[in-house]
C-alpha cells in the first residue's frame, strides 16, 4: 500500500513536505500542492489516508443544473434521505455538495475527494457534458452513479430503476387497452437514462411484435419543441398512445392535446415515467411508472458500501411498478370527427 514516503520519493523531495502538502499547510505553496494530491492519486494513495479519519465522510455529489433538491416536492429530495437514513447510523458523516461544469473543469475528481477527505460519493443528475462523468472511467475513489453507467472500472457501480421491466409494464397495460399505434416522447438524449428508456421503448415493442418506426418516436431538448413539433405530429398520424420518457413531459402533454382539442384519455392515452408528485395532480391523474425515490437512495448506500468492502458490484436496479390512473383509458380509432372505442382485452 502506498505511503507518504512514496510520494515523496516520486517527487523527490521530504517525507514532512508531502505531509503538509496532504494537510494544507500555509507554508507549501498551491503549485506543489496540486503536484503531490496528484501524485497521491496517481499512486492510489487516498483510501489509506481516508480510512485513518475517526469518521468517514462521504458527499452527494448534485448537478445543480440537471436536478432539484433542496424541497421535498423536489426530485432528489427523498433519494438524499433514503441515503442519509442508512449512512448516518452506520457511521458516517454524509455531505451535500453541488457541483456545476466550472467546478469539474478545475479540479478532478479524484483529487476533489481526496482533498475533502470524502470516501466515497453518490452521483446525482450528471449528463454526457459533465467532465467528471468522463473522468469516473478512470477513477479510483469509488463513486455509485444514479441514472449512468461506467463500463470497466471496479470503483463505480449505477443505481437505479429497470427501465426495461418498467417499459413492458407500460406496452402491457396499453396493449390489455387495445392499444396498437403508440408513440414515444421523450427529452434529449444526453443523458444514460433518456438513452435507456428510449432503448427500452424499442425492444419492448418489438417483443410485442408491434412496428415502432422512427416517425413514431419524438426527442428534442426543448420541452416546447416536444409540444409544438413532435405531438401534432403523432395525433395527426392517428396515434392512440403517447409514452412519456418523464412526468414534466407528459403533464405538458396532457395540456397541449386539450388545448388541440382532444380529450384525454378519451380520444388519446398519455402515460408517463417517475411518478413525480405533479403526476396525481393532472387533470386527468397521470398514469405513470413509479421510482420509489427513498429506496433509490437507500440502495445507492448499499451499492456504495460494497464498493467501500471491495465488493466490484456492477449495477443496482429496483423493481419498476405501474401507478394506473385516468390518463389512460380503452384505444380509440379516430376517423374524421368520429372515435371508436376498442373493447378492452
Amino acid at each position: 500500500m502506498t505511503t507518504i514516503q512514496d510520494i515523496a520519493d516520486k517527487l523527490g523531495i521530504s517525507k514532512s513536505t508531502v505531509s503538509k502538502a496532504l494537510n494544507d499547510a500555509h507554508d507549501v505553496s498551491e503549485t506543489l500542492r496540486k503536484q503531490v494530491l496528484e501524485t497521491a492519486v496517481a499512486l492510489d494513495y487516498t483510501k489509506l489516508r481516508r480510512y485513518k479519519k475517526p469518521v468517514k465522510k462521504l458527499c452527494i455529489l448534485i448537478e445543480k443544473e440537471n436536478i432539484e433538491y433542496e424541497k421535498p416536492h423536489h426530485f432528489a429530495y427523498d433519494i438524499i434521505m433514503g441515503f442519509r437514513q442508512l449512512a448516518e447510523p452506520a457511521g458516517f458523516e454524509v455531505v451535500t455538495v453541488p457541483v456545476d461544469n466550472a467546478l469539474q473543469n478545475d479540479t478532478n475528481y479524484d483529487i476533489f475527494m481526496l482533498e475533502h477527505d470524502y470516501v466515497g460519493s453518490f452521483v446525482l443528475g450528471f449528463s454526457f457534458n459533465d467532465p467528471w462523468l468522463k473522468e469516473f472511467k478512470n477513477s479510483h475513489t469509488p463513486a455509485i452513479l444514479y441514472d449512468n453507467y461506467v463500463i470497466s472500472n471496479p470503483s463505480t457501480a449505477y443505481v437505479g430503476i429497470d427501465n426495461d421491466e418498467g417499459m413492458e409494464l407500460i406496452l402491457d397495460h396499453l396493449i390489455n387497452l387495445g392499444h396498437k399505434k403508440i408513440a414515444y416522447l421523450s427529452g434529449s438524449l444526453g443523458s444514460y437514462v433518456l438513452q435507456r428508456r428510449h432503448e427500452a421503448f424499442l425492444n419492448a415493442m418489438n417483443t410485442h411484435a408491434l412496428v415502432a418506426n422512427l416517425e413514431d418516436t419524438g426527442c428534442s431538448y426543448y420541452l416546447s419543441e416536444c409540444m409544438e413539433k413532435h405531438l401534432p405530429r403523432f395525433l395527426k398520424a392517428g396515434m392512440t398512445a403517447v409514452i412519456c420518457s418523464h412526468d414534466t413531459i407528459a403533464s405538458a402533454a396532457i395540456i397541449k392535446c386539450q388545448q388541440l382539442g382532444y380529450k384525454v384519455p378519451e380520444d388519446i392515452s398519455i402515460i408517463g415515467f417517475d411518478d413525480l408528485e405533479i403526476a396525481a395532480h393532472t387533470s386527468p391523474p397521470l398514469t405513470t411508472v413509479r421510482q420509489d425515490r427513498v429506496e433509490l437512495g437507500k440502495s445507492g448506500f448499499f451499492a456504495l458500501s460494497s464498493l467501500l468492502s471491495n465488493i466490484p458490484i456492477s449495477t443496482f436496479l429496483l423493481h419498476a411498478k405501474l401507478v394506473e390512473r385516468k390518463s389512460t383509458s380503452n384505444a380509440c380509432i379516430r376517423t374524421g370527427n368520429t372515435r371508436n372505442s376498442t373493447p378492452k382485452i
